[in-house]
């Protein structure tokens, strides 16, 4: 498994240089990692581990995006936006 990648939209959401933690990183943070994910499924279909583990990280995004939905509906709406998640 590569290592984690920082990408734009990760740097964009930070609060300041050392954030790691806001709701908006970790978010952005799992889509890179989900889709890190999907190409090693798709790719090694037999590997259990790695499915389970993107399901995880699916369902801890989805968690984190309703939490953030009720309390900020703005940050919400541009976050969704930014890594192309359904609304």
């Amino acid at each position: 498994m590569p290592k984690k990648k920082q990408t734009e939209n990760t740097e964009s959401f930070k609060r300041h240089d050392k954030d790691t933690w806001s709701i908006e990183v970790q978010i952005s943070s799992l889509g890179t990692e989900i889709k890190m994910l999907q190409e090693h499924v798709a790719i090694n279909k037999s590997d259990f581990d790695a499915k389970r583990s993107l399901l995880k990280k699916v369902a801890r995004r989805r968690a984190l995006l309703k939490y953030l939905k009720a309390k900020k509906l703005s940050v919400y709406n541009s976050i969704s936006k930014a890594i192309n998640v359904k609304v």
